[in-house]
């Protein structure tokens, strides 16, 4: 294959600083472009009433009941921000993560009050069960081993219930073997043919997710998620598992953790040409709010850096706590 070299006169005839001399300029040159409709905004659903706790780890971010939830929700749709995705914590945690998939659970009740009070706002849900385990693990356990297939059957009654919730869209993260086609089969026997499917299809055992194990309560009661999340030094597995989403039904993949792994997501967008998506998450989020709050850096011009940086890896999609904030900047005429 011929490589064409780019025809680009040299100094002074060249001067590549004259389109960077003023703000019009660099506006009308801009090769990637962000908004508000790129984002979905993470929320952590809890029982009760009038709830709203910070997380002690993550600023700014809360667990709310479902009336708190609605009003998050009705501020989020006002910002242009098109969509939310739902991560439950229950009253109650059992060894099979009941609440997961209960008909009147958490996640459940707030698809069906956003749905009433906010139509307009496009509802995503994680499917998974750690949240709901007293084990804190992805799916069942037996004898000390996360075991995979009786994990995905309870996966698809998840997504089921969510579904028939009134979730728009289920977003699987376990990382298990062959869950994407059962859900996908799942849905279409409950008829929901037209649900779509956001696959966790990278996803890395990250030390980037601490964070998030406060806000979901989530963190294993022994071990780790090494045998089902990918280890983080492998680039050509991402690959292999994005194939096995897409070929189970996966409509949009998704890369998670996003900055330490641009690459992954460059790779999966040059290689399938499919929506895809980038988990910005809690650490990543965390760390940017930790200096920024000690000064060390500005918060608002590294949050709009790091979430251009997504965008130009090739992400379409960007889940990212940092979106109410970035898409007010967007709103005032900051960014």
């Amino acid at each position: 294959m011929n490589i064409v070299e780019p025809n680009v006169a040299s100094f002074p005839v060249s001067r590549l600083r004259r389109l960077r001399m003023t703000p019009a300029l660099r506006s009308m040159v801009r090769e990637t472009h962000l908004g508000p409709e790129d984002f979905i905004l993470p929320l952590f659903v809890v029982p009760g009433s009038n709830v709203k706790k910070e997380i002690s780890s993550m600023p700014g971010v809360f667990q709310m009941s479902v009336d708190q939830i609605v009003r998050e929700c009705a501020d989020v749709h006002a910002l242009g921000i098109p969509a939310v995705i739902f991560f439950g914590i229950p009253a109650e945690k059992d060894e099979v993560g009941s609440g997961a998939y209960d008909e009147h659970g958490v996640v459940q009740e707030a698809l069906r009050a956003v749905k009433k009070e906010v139509p307009g706002l496009f509802l995503i849900t994680d499917v998974c069960l750690c949240e709901y385990t007293s084990h804190g693990h992805c799916g069942i356990v037996r004898d000390g081993e996360i075991v995979n297939d009786e994990s995905v059957e309870l996966l698809v009654r998840e997504a089921v219930s969510h579904a028939e919730a009134g979730a728009d869209m289920v977003a699987p993260s376990d990382m298990f073997d062959g869950r994407v086609g059962a859900i996908r089969r799942g849905l279409d026997e409950h008829d929901f043919p037209n649900m779509p499917i956001m696959s966790y299809a990278a996803k890395y055992a990250s030390g980037f997710y601490g964070p998030f194990r406060e806000a979901a309560e989530s963190t294993p009661k022994f071990g780790d998620r090494r045998s089902h999340q990918m280890d983080p030094a492998n680039s050509n597995e991402a690959l292999r598992e994005v194939q096995a989403d897409i070929d189970e039904g996966a409509d949009i993949v998704m890369v998670k953790p996003a900055m330490p792994y641009l690459d992954i997501i460059r790779r999966v967008k040059d290689t399938f040409q499919m929506p895809t998506a980038a988990y910005n998450v809690s650490g990543e989020y965390s760390m940017i709010k930790a200096a920024g709050r000690n000064g060390w850096i500005d918060e608002p011009r590294v949050m709009m850096e790091v979430l251009t940086s997504i965008k130009r890896a090739g992400a379409d999609i960007i889940l990212t706590y940092f979106a109410k904030d970035a898409a007010k900047l967007m709103k005032e005429k900051k960014y």
